[in-house]
């Protein structure tokens, strides 16, 4: 996994515990967490883009490809969004997480009920 502009504004702590709680293998572990980093990235990019103004869209994905890693990408969504977005990533990553704990949870218990039919 690479580092990303956002990643110490998401706390994935829970579902980490949670994967490892479920994951019956190392492949499956990799799996979840590629999975996992995958909505991650929409949910917080989708987040950006619906406060950055459309006609800063192209500019911003450009920067992002070229230098994913680059906090100074951060400057760059101040000036063009006005809000905090740190603020916004958060709250999107917290809902988020909440999301896969309740989505990893049922997966676990369908695993359990199905166990207990054999």
């Amino acid at each position: 996994m690479s580092k990303i502009f956002y990643d110490d504004l998401v706390d994935l702590s829970k579902v980490e515990k949670k994967i490892n709680k479920v994951a019956r293998s190392e492949e499956e572990k990799h799996e979840l967490w590629k999975t996992v980093d995958e909505i991650v990235h929409h949910r917080v990019m989708g987040c950006i883009l619906s406060r950055l103004p459309r006609e800063h869209h192209e500019d911003f994905l450009d920067k992002f490809r070229r230098r994913p890693h680059d906090e100074g990408l951060f400057e760059y969504l101040k000036e063009k969004i006005k809000d905090d977005i740190k603020f916004f990533i958060k709250e999107e990553a917290l809902k988020l997480g909440y999301e896969l704990l309740g989505e990893l949870s049922v997966g676990l218990m369908r695993e359990e009920l199905d166990k207990k039919k054999e």
